[in-house]
């Protein structure tokens, strides 16, 4: 992985949350900011460790996920480039309830609990931007629970391929990680995925071969979303 040093207020002023600061606040943000490389495999952080700050992801995916007591992962979310985590916790100051892991080489920045505080300190509407990110947060989660409860799996892995990926007929597109995982992510096991997918394919609406799934038929496979 190239271990280039980057000019963080760069990267600051594209995320959202920054990206009406003026200079000097991205200067004095980027005080409290550190660069966190992990390649794909490596854990970020695990479950009970301190939460001190929150990540932002400049690239690559980072998996959010739980272990039952019965040795089943269950993935929470899945965090790609412009997207931010552990704002909640931060504020709270509890643990991590949920371990971190790259799923590619990823580069994140790290923002200092200390560092945000001083900022919500200094200016109200930074604050504001704070409590609308994480009601989005809420909001998104909020829906996957809905999902999970009202949509059948077969609705819930149409929604994913076409909502996630803007796809129409003759759409090529990757699944970003292990089938394994996105099922996980969708609240459906391995093989309940797997037969999903097989069933779409024998109804001609998808084709697909590891990750590499193709749309057939953007209009039939639509109306399996419900």
């Amino acid at each position: 992985m190239d271990k280039t040093k980057i000019k963080v207020q760069t990267f600051l002023s594209r995320v959202p949350l920054f990206n009406s600061m003026r200079q000097e606040e991205l200067d004095r943000i980027a005080l409290g900011t550190t660069e966190v490389r992990a390649e794909r495999g490596e854990i970020i952080f695990q479950r009970g460790d301190p939460c001190v700050g929150f990540h932002v992801v400049l690239y690559g995916q980072i998996k959010l996920s739980f272990t039952s007591a019965q040795g089943a992962e269950k993935v929470i979310e899945l965090i790609g480039p412009g997207q931010s985590f552990g704002e909640a916790l931060m504020f709270m100051g509890s643990p991590y309830i949920v371990s971190s892991q790259a799923m590619a080489d990823s580069l994140l920045l790290h923002v200092s609990k200390q560092a945000i505080f001083r900022e919500i300190e200094n200016d109200s509407a930074f604050a504001v931007k704070m409590l609308a990110g994480l009601s989005q947060r809420m909001h998104s989660l909020m829906s996957d629970m809905e999902s999970y409860s009202l949509r059948s799996g077969t609705q819930r892995v149409v929604s994913y391929l076409l909502k996630d990926h803007s796809a129409d007929t003759g759409a090529e597109l990757t699944l970003p990680v292990a089938k394994a995982v996105l099922a996980s992510r969708l609240n459906l096991t391995p093989e309940h995925f797997s037969r999903i997918m097989a069933d779409l394919s024998s109804q001609q609406l998808i084709a697909f071969k590891g990750r590499k799934v193709t749309i057939l038929d953007e209009e039939k496979l639509r109306a399996c979303a419900g």
